[in-house]
């Protein structure tokens, strides 16, 4: 069993530009979403290959943070600051949540985790503590793709020694995660979130859950 990991395991269904771009706003800057995205891009764009794989959690959010802040210009630095805080607390909140789910679920599947990251995806996850629960662990930057490329998914069954028929991706991305695990052959459950209102699946019948503990039914 595969998951996704930012927006997915440490976020019911909100990506981390959504949640950047809500603490940013959430910090008195007035900011546009047609702004914002190029912003958020370049900086996620500038850290990918270049963190070192022992970089924190904590280093990498502040990275973003500040990178995103200076692509808008922003003349007060301490916002960064603020909402890297805020971003990293809100997701070890999420993950620390989502512990006792995994753990169960690692006593009957194995557990892998597919993600478009920056090179420091084993680190993270160490940080948050869910580490040991994991099989294996794709970082896009060591496998050298990117979701929703068949390989970088190909590469994880591999590891774990499963066929993609036997296999279930859980991911909160349509294009990336869905339409991936779709091509390799493999069952998605989509992660849409709370927020979600009109939806169209991947592909018919596929399941859709607004939180990760919906799973507890699916697969428990």
């Amino acid at each position: 069993m595969l998951f996704d990991f930012g927006g997915t395991l440490d976020a019911d269904g909100l990506p981390w530009k959504e949640r950047v771009f809500r603490l940013f706003r959430a910090e008195g800057t007035t900011v546009s979403r047609e702004r914002f995205d190029p912003a958020f891009y370049a900086a996620d764009d500038a850290l990918v290959g270049t963190l070192p794989a022992t970089t924190s959690f904590r280093a990498t959010v502040e990275r973003l943070a500040t990178g995103v802040a200076a692509a808008l210009e922003l003349s007060d630095h301490a916002i960064a600051d603020r909402v890297a805080r805020r971003f990293l607390a809100d997701a070890l909140r999420a993950l620390d949540g989502n512990t006792p789910l995994l753990r169960e679920l690692s006593r009957r599947y194995q557990l892998g985790i597919v993600s478009n990251f920056y090179g420091n995806l084993a680190r993270v996850c160490e940080d948050a503590g869910i580490r040991p629960l994991f099989s294996v662990l794709v970082d896009s930057v060591e496998v050298g793709c990117t979701k929703p490329a068949p390989r970088i998914f190909q590469h994880a069954l591999d590891a774990l020694g499963v066929s993609a028929s036997k296999a279930t991706f859980v991911g909160d991305s349509l294009p990336r995660d869905m339409a991936g695990a779709r091509d390799v052959g493999m069952r998605h459950i989509w992660l849409i979130g709370a927020e979600a209102t009109s939806v169209s699946p991947c592909c018919r019948d596929d399941r859709q859950i607004r939180s990760l503990r919906e799973l507890e039914a699916i697969l428990l």
